[in-house]
């Protein structure tokens, strides 16, 4: 590896070892514009692009830094602007680092969660805030980022490590510890976690930063704590720090005796079923699972983050598993001999809070890149890639004759095709001039989107009805981030998967951000961003009146609904008056949008034909009908625990405990 930019004169203390003067925080930016993955042949930027809020712990560091490295440079897609073809800038580099303006702190690490799961986990951005609310804002934008195994880089300011004045604005005194900051609120949700307290002390941290991220089994959120003064901070940096670097994602190999046990459980298998997670996405193993189906025709059912991993019409594909799931794909896994799990890290939404998988001789087969989700369930583990695992196991069944029994094959496959006649039923219209319900909704964008377009959502009563119904037609079309289930996520999200699809200022791929009211409200901020850089975002609000996943869970607890829906107080202090006369159109319109009002099923489907040609960020906007039992979406297919009152006077509560009972009794611990 070797530097592309001229050395600075070499150090006055080693003539021998080339150096060049920076901030930490200058040097810190060049580091990163000189890093780079590569995968299968394929190289690009690590860090593609920085987003930033500024304020008196950032902006004389970090902020000046990208003023210096932003020079010419503008967002895109994996790579961003090429590197190296910009003019030079006052730190001596060509590489360039775009910045992205952001309105709130966690909405930017949403934004680069969406840009890092669209590229593929090999291409990320960093966000940097500034001390005290701002960087605490980055906490649930952390969470989300490593619950889900997807790479990001936070860059807080920090309060001064010389102390100088103690305490500075914004700063935490803690009586007990000198070194403590609100910036260690973030340690819990960190992959990775450093404050550099010394200007050297960035050099390992960097390198073990960039380790993390470009890590298959290790990514999530890396945090690098800046202190403001040492931000600031001139220092003699090696030439050597400047070079680039590639960091190879690797594609392990399963062990040769966890592959033959799989093998021999495999064959053994009368009733296997393949539950697919979002490692078979994040390695790109979706052609590899398809090669593998054929050969053995194992059905497949996926969790929220597998979705797509086999098309809608591929006659293994069963639908989603587990408590938002599909009949068919339940109720496979109720009598399931061999639960295969490729890149899952089984949740209670999978599992069904432990009731779903029931054959009393049930066994697991978990291939996953990380052995901690590998034995999950007393599992038979084959820790590797999936690409690389799935190709293992496909030649090693190729001269073993291993296939399902037809029966069960032909069984799997009437009962997918029932299943869809549900789904056309929920689908199904009225009226041109009737208000269509939720499922409707999505069964009029059904009829209109091609593989090119990609759904996101994260919260409320959608991801449920999505799971259950919706058709994805291509391996990145469904984009349902379920791991946190982070109201907000939707709308900053769908920024990032814009700029990674290098949508910015032309039509390119319809990109779909589908909210309800109540996650509309939580983080509306980032509609500013999508209009100040051109981004054609298709935002689809639902108008509910509240929360209306919460309220059904609500009524199925004996809480009654307390506290679910957005109306006025009624006469006894409740919330049953008549919706508030929030107007979210016209808030979307006041952030900039194009909004397009449908009140009907007919204007909705104009509304959203108009949307989808549309080059600018658009918003449709519909109030939808309360759902009847012809119309609505199928019930819950499968039990979710939450736990129910064990005392209490109301009938409402009584009623749901009995149901809790019944339901907790079929857990069990899978040893």
């Amino acid at each position: 590896m070797s530097p592309t930019s001229p050395a600075s004169p070499t150090s006055t203390a080693n003539p021998h070892c080339p150096t060049r003067r920076l901030t930490t925080a200058q040097a810190l930016v060049t580091f990163l514009a000189r890093q780079y993955t590569e995968r299968d042949g394929r190289r690009q930027r690590l860090i593609s692009a920085t987003w930033g809020i500024f304020g008196h712990g950032n902006v004389a560091g970090i902020g000046q830094a990208l003023v210096e490295a932003a020079a010419g440079g503008g967002p895109g897609g994996p790579g961003g602007t090429t590197p190296g073809t910009g003019n030079g800038t006052a730190n001596g580099t060509g590489h360039r680092m775009p910045y992205l303006q952001g309105r709130n702190e966690q909405a930017m690490v949403h934004a680069a969660v969406g840009y890092a799961r669209q590229s593929g986990r090999l291409s990320a951005h960093a966000v940097t805030t500034s001390i005290g609310p701002g960087a605490t804002n980055l906490v649930t934008g952390a969470a989300l980022a490593t619950i889900n195994r997807l790479p990001v880089l936070l860059l807080p300011g920090d309060t001064f490590a010389t102390r100088p004045a103690d305490p500075v604005l914004q700063q935490l005194e803690v009586p007990y510890a000198g070194d403590v900051s609100v910036n260690d609120c973030l340690r819990p949700v960190s992959r990775y976690f450093d404050r550099i307290t010394r200007p050297e002390a960035l050099i390992p941290a960097a390198l073990q930063a960039m380790r993390v991220l470009a890590d298959p089994a290790e990514t999530g959120a890396v945090t690098l704590a800046l202190p403001q003064d040492v931000q600031a901070e001139a220092y003699d940096w090696p030439e050597e720090f400047f070079a680039e670097r590639d960091w190879h994602i690797r594609r392990p190999a399963p062990d040769t005796y966890e592959l033959e046990a799989a093998v021999r459980a495999i064959r053994s298998a009368r009733r296997p079923l393949i539950v697919a997670g979002g490692g078979v996405r994040h390695s790109a193993a979706e052609e590899t699972l398809a090669a593998f189906t054929a050969a053995t025709r194992i059905p497949v059912a996926s969790t929220q983050a597998g979705k797509g991993a086999l098309r809608h019409d591929h006659p293994a594909d069963v639908g989603g598993i587990g408590h938002t799931g599909t009949a068919t794909a339940d109720e496979l896994a109720r009598t399931a001999d061999l639960v295969i799990g490729i890149g899952t890290r089984f949740s209670d939404f999978t599992t069904a809070s432990g009731t779903l998988f029931a054959d009393p001789a049930v066994r697991f087969l978990h291939l996953n890149i990380t052995g901690f989700d590998a034995h999950k369930l007393g599992a038979l583990p084959l820790v590797a890639d999936a690409r690389a695992g799935l190709e293992a196991l496909t030649a090693a069944l190729a001269g073993r004759g291993y296939r399902v029994d037809p029966a069960y094959e032909t069984e799997y496959t009437g009962a997918k095709e029932a299943w869809e006649e549900r789904v056309e039923a929920s689908f199904a219209t009225p009226a041109p001039a009737a208000r269509p319900t939720q499922t409707q909704v999505l069964g009029l964008l059904d009829t209109l989107v091609t593989e090119d377009d990609i759904l996101i959502n994260a919260a409320g009563s959608l991801p449920g009805d999505l799971h259950k119904l919706w058709r994805a037609r291509s391996r990145d079309q469904y984009h349902v981030e379920y791991g946190y289930s982070c109201m907000g996520y939707e709308i900053p999200a769908a920024i990032g998967v814009l700029l990674a699809t290098g949508s910015q200022g032309r039509a390119g791929r319809p990109v779909w951000a589908l909210v309800g009211d109540g996650t509309y409200l939580m983080n509306p901020t980032e509609i500013v961003t999508a209009v100040q850089e051109n981004l054609p975002l298709k935002l689809l609000i639902l108008q509910n009146h509240g929360y209306a996943s919460i309220g059904g869970l609500s009524e199925a607890v004996g809480a009654e609904r307390f506290g679910t829906a957005y109306r006025h107080r009624d006469a006894d202090g409740g919330f049953t008056g008549p919706p508030l006369p929030v107007d979210l159109a016209a808030n979307a319109a006041s952030l900039g949008l194009r909004v397009l009002r449908a009140t009907t099923v007919d204007d909705l489907r104009k509304a959203l034909s108009e949307a989808r040609d549309a080059e600018g960020p658009t918003c449709v906007y519909v109030e939808t009908e309360t759902p009847d039992t012809v119309s609505g979406p199928p019930p819950a297919q499968a039990w979710w625990d939450v736990p129910v009152a064990e005392t209490a006077s109301r009938p409402a509560a009584v009623k749901a405990r009995e149901e809790y009972d019944r339901q907790v009794a079929a857990r069990r611990r899978h040893l």
